[in-house]
């Protein structure tokens, strides 16, 4: 039975960003047939940005009248609404309307908005439902959510979704890969099947999600994990509360006093700030700052090592969720440790997108290898740091793992807010020529 809702925690975590991923994977194919070219990307990222309006929502509501909302519920509508909007998103993602008398996209931006302010606000309410569940469970939660990344960029695997080719430039230039340089140019293969079976199958995830939310909450194996909770759920503020923590920790003694002011009073204000100010950080690298110039810090290097990258450090997710759930370290000095050596990499990674075209090691056969290996181990350690974060925090009870989910949206739109200008507005970053950059 505890198999069973470990299986259910990570099914119903795979639901979390599913939509939102299945998009930044598919737009390669979604690009070329829709009004507004590569200009979409953009477009996304201030279309879901603007959806953390329902994350906002909820923190304020559980701040301002704390027990009013009926989270279970709010989770039903969401699951629901994601996967009505992913099949919706199939049929009419190529419709076009004439706005302003310029052709575009309605159907689909306005269906990718209600599918980021699903994934967006899952942040503040799929998490908080974890601490309904004993805290062993939670590291399969955040497997699920790796999962929610990991699957659809596998499935674009298969689809053969971003897969290029060099062929002599007989038409005009690619402009897409700034690519025309030599006689020869990247385009793109034709994908093994259609972006609607694609959003098809998110949308079946959806379904799958909500299958799995509906046994958490009715199956009588885990109601009966449930009400082992219960007795030890958050008290009134100001009364002490169980503490379950010896059970999950190792590593950390046991503080000796009780301090005000945080959850269970384990941690002081400081170091509280200091845990949330870890999970910005990690969050606004891993979500936006990093991915935003994946890009350019692979494919100078080929289109293998970009897709091994990308594949690989969606699949390191998990492992790290698998790995913090049999060995969770929850020292603070040790989670700084490791998040200063993930931001390293996470320098050198950045310093090579800077560099695109011409990073270093990119005429040395194992210089691919490299960047590959840096994107795993950023995911890793990063990943690990998330997940101890909310392990820490699903004992500090539910306003903990609410304000979790807050800072982490937080700390991805600061992200957004630093990279869209670099990106999309001045060109900081170059491309090349995936088929023709010679470097010195």
């Amino acid at each position: 039975m505890s198999l069973l809702t470990h299986l259910l925690a990570v099914l119903f975590g795979s639901g979390s960003w599913v939509s939102v991923n299945g998009l930044w994977v598919e737009l390669p194919l979604l690009v070329p047939q829709v009004p507004e070219g590569w200009l979409l990307p953009s477009y996304l990222s201030i279309i879901i940005q603007a959806a953390n309006a329902g994350p906002l929502l909820v923190t304020l509501t559980h701040r301002l009248r704390p027990g009013a909302l009926n989270e279970a519920a709010v989770i039903y509508g969401l699951i629901a609404l994601g996967a009505l909007a992913t099949l919706l998103l199939g049929l009419f993602w190529r419709a076009v309307l004439v706005v302003s008398g310029a052709r575009s996209s309605v159907a689909l931006l306005v269906l990718t908005f209600l599918l980021a302010g699903v994934d967006c606000t899952s942040s503040v309410t799929f998490l908080p439902f974890m601490t309904r569940l004993p805290p062993r469970y939670l590291p399969s939660y955040f497997v699920g959510e790796g999962v929610s990344g990991l699957l659809p960029a596998l499935v674009a695997l298969v689809q053969g979704v971003g897969v290029l080719r060099c062929v002599n430039a007989t038409g005009p230039l690619n402009r897409t890969l700034n690519a025309s340089l030599g006689g020869m140019e990247a385009r793109y293969q034709p994908a093994l099947f259609s972006a609607d079976v694609f959003f098809f199958f998110l949308s079946a995830m959806m379904l799958v999600c909500l299958a799995a939310f509906v046994l958490l909450n009715r199956h009588p194996a885990v109601l009966r994990e449930r009400c082992t909770v219960a007795v030890k759920a958050e008290p009134p503020e100001g009364r002490p509360m169980m503490d379950p923590r010896p059970v999950m920790d190792p590593v950390r003694p046991t503080p000796q006093t009780r301090r005000p002011g945080f959850g269970s009073g384990a941690y002081s204000r400081n170091q509280a700030l200091y845990i949330f100010l870890v999970l910005a950080w990690v969050n606004a690298l891993t979500n936006t700052v990093l991915p935003a110039v994946q890009s350019y810090s692979c494919l100078p290097y080929g289109n293998n090592a970009y897709h091994l990258s990308a594949a690989l450090a969606a699949a390191s997710n998990p492992l790290a969720c698998f790995l913090a759930m049999f060995l969770p370290v929850r020292s603070l000095v040790f989670l700084g440790v490791l998040t200063a050596a993930g931001t390293g990499i996470g320098a050198y990674i950045m310093a090579m997108a800077v560099l695109s075209p011409c990073p270093l090691l990119v005429n040395e056969a194992w210089g691919g290898a490299v960047v590959v290996l840096a994107w795993v181990l950023l995911s890793l350690s990063l990943s690990y740091v998330k997940v101890i974060i909310g392990l820490i925090l699903r004992d500090e009870g539910h306003s903990a793992l609410v304000w979790c989910g807050a800072v982490v949206q937080l700390g991805s739109l600061l992200g957004a807010v630093a990279m869209f200008p670099l990106v999309s507005v001045y060109g900081f970053f170059s491309s090349g020529n995936p088929c023709q950059t010679v470097c010195p």
